[in-house]
């Protein structure tokens, strides 16, 4: 015979008290003993008592691979919800990555050369149109950002092609995400991208002999300001083909060094248009630190 004090609390149950609490600014698992016997929560959650630390301590030791995909299946019926009230015109995907600190020997914690702190190296990727953050995964600390970026963001790209064929996909990623991988993942499911490239030799070269006038007309001018857009044809040694790269040579006022910025894109618009497209995703890391603060992002 069961006790008359034995409780049962369903996982799904043990979730929307996880989720609850922190929206209302209880971040702490320890909160869970302070709440258990709250009128308020036990309302909300329409429990009698609520689960206790232990308990959802126990419900995180619980999670695996499988718990991971439910995690996406949930994401997915939101936004179902939300897209079933106003269908989008087009779908922008902004690619991020941010670290999560850590204080401590957490598992798959490491120090991240580019951060110089250490904590996890989390792959974001927001609704460039809303800010909505569409999906995350937590990594080791030690990964690059472009690190299986393609296997992150094929699912995402999957689901909004087979549920809106019509609808036009778009990416924006910075330099961090310059990899075949990604290209060939875009490629694949006919989402453009706009990914900034890493200048090299070889790259300044092949815009300073497009834009020669410029370079040339401004090499000893210290004053004036100038801008000038092209592009080229360029196939780097780890890619199956050849894609296009657009460029921005730039020489600021006061400054004898010409700047660069180069962009890879499957994107049919003009040079200066892509440029200025791929730009406008840096809002991100403003994004990220919202993230980070509202929802206390930490692990």
């Amino acid at each position: 015979m069961i006790p008359t004090s034995f409780r049962f609390h369903v996982d799904p149950d043990n979730l929307l008290q996880v989720i609850f609490p922190i929206i209302a600014a209880y971040f702490e698992d320890d909160c869970a003993d302070e709440l258990t016997n709250e009128p308020v929560w036990t309302e909300i959650l329409r429990k009698k008592v609520l689960a206790s630390r232990p308990t959802l301590s126990r419900f995180w030791n619980r999670m695996d691979e499988d718990t991971l995909k439910q995690f996406d299946i949930i994401d997915q019926a939101m936004r179902n919800r939300v897209y079933s009230v106003r269908h989008p015109d087009f779908m922008l995907f902004d690619l991020d990555s941010t670290l999560l600190n850590t204080y401590g020997n957490q598992e798959g914690e490491a120090f991240n050369y580019h951060y110089q702190a250490h904590g996890y190296h989390s792959l974001l990727c927001f609704d460039g149109l809303t800010g909505d953050l569409l999906k995350a995964e937590l990594r080791d600390g030690r990964q690059y950002c472009s690190k299986e970026s393609g296997e992150f963001m094929t699912p995402l790209m999957k689901e909004f092609r087979e549920k809106y064929p019509s609808l036009g996909l778009y990416l924006r990623g910075d330099s961090g995400f310059a990899s075949p991988e990604l290209y060939e993942a875009c490629e694949e499911y006919d989402c453009k991208y706009a990914i900034r490239f890493k200048e090299n030799k070889k790259l300044r070269e092949l815009a300073t002999s497009e834009d020669e006038a410029l370079t040339r007309a401004t090499k000893d001018n210290v004053v004036d300001c100038a801008v000038e857009y092209g592009e080229f044809m360029y196939r780097a040694s780890t890619w199956t083909h050849s894609r296009r790269v657009v460029f921005m040579i730039e020489k600021p006022y006061g400054q004898f060094v010409h700047m660069y910025t180069f962009v890879v894109t499957t994107m049919e618009m003009s040079p200066d248009e892509v440029i200025q497209f791929y730009c406008a995703r840096g809002k991100m890391k403003t994004l990220s630190k919202k993230q980070k603060a509202d929802l206390t992002f930490l692990p």
